[in-house]
């Protein structure tokens, strides 16, 4: 069955080339578009689609006002977010969102988003089934464990290549992984090696955004590894990562402010 979908973005051209790669990606029927906040909460409310595409500055409300009024009104769509700022990434998570999506949107990340989508809204409708009848099979019950913790946890662990051996990690356990030559670097406490992704793009998408940030170009960090913040040259940052070596890595201008605002640095 298609996802019923609304586009929300208050740019038309923005709305038209998300529409047509959602078009060549298939499995997906447009019911509706809104060019603001407003105009979206009506539509949505009016429509009841599976899902919305949410651009997050639009004038009058943005897209953050319009998914916590979705909240506040109780069952709601499944929202992606679209924006060209990264930094929203983890407020994007805050609102429960399947997934946020960077300008200009790529057909290979727009694909992992829909599957997300896919997930969840199987996931609440197999609740809603057991809510009704009052009972689960044993198929669906082991299909509702996969989903909540592919839902909770995204992927928990990872295969990394070291020497000869392929070793698998936890995802909690990853420092960071950087990009270096056509090859991605995975480090942690115990081991460093290579990651079969090809891209950080595609490694990213497997973890968790509130954890894992791009904090620049080649570099993907956990934030929860990050032993100390050090200022450099033209207020950037330098983080020293919790690795016998004490790792340095340059924090990105943009990741920067992001930084500042998350720390309240």
């Amino acid at each position: 069955m298609d996802l019923r979908t609304v586009l929300v973005d208050d740019e038309q051209l923005a709305r038209d080339e998300l529409g047509y790669l959602l078009g060549q990606v298939g499995g997906v029927e447009v019911i509706g578009q809104a060019g603001n906040g407003v105009e979206a909460l009506a539509t949505i409310e009016r429509l009841h689609p599976d899902l919305v595409f949410l651009d997050v500055q639009m004038p009058g409300l943005t897209g953050f006002e319009v998914a916590r009024r979705m909240l506040d009104g109780g069952p709601m769509s499944q929202i992606i977010f679209v924006t060209a700022y990264d930094q929203h990434a983890i407020a994007a998570f805050e609102v429960n969102a399947v997934d946020y999506l960077l300008k200009p949107v790529d057909q290979a990340r727009l694909e992992v988003a829909l599957q997300r989508a896919r997930r969840r809204i199987s996931f609440d409708r197999h609740l809603d089934r057991e809510h009704v009848t009052g009972s689960v099979s044993a198929d669906q019950l082991e299909k509702i464990v996969e989903l909540v913790t592919e839902r909770q946890s995204r992927r928990e662990r990872l295969a990394v290549k070291v020497g000869e051996r392929f070793l698998l990690v936890h995802a909690d356990e990853i420092l960071y992984a950087s990009l270096a030559d056509d090859s991605i670097t995975v480090v942690t406490n115990q081991h460093a090696g290579t990651s079969n992704y090809r891209t950080l793009d595609e490694l990213q998408a497997r973890l968790d955004p509130a954890v894992f940030w791009r904090v620049h170009r080649s570099h993907l960090v956990n934030i929860n590894k990050i032993k100390e913040i050090v200022p450099w040259f033209s207020r950037n940052y330098i983080l020293r990562m919790k690795d016998e070596k004490a790792t340095e890595i340059p924090v990105s201008r943009t990741q920067t402010r992001r930084l500042r605002e998350y720390l309240k640095l």
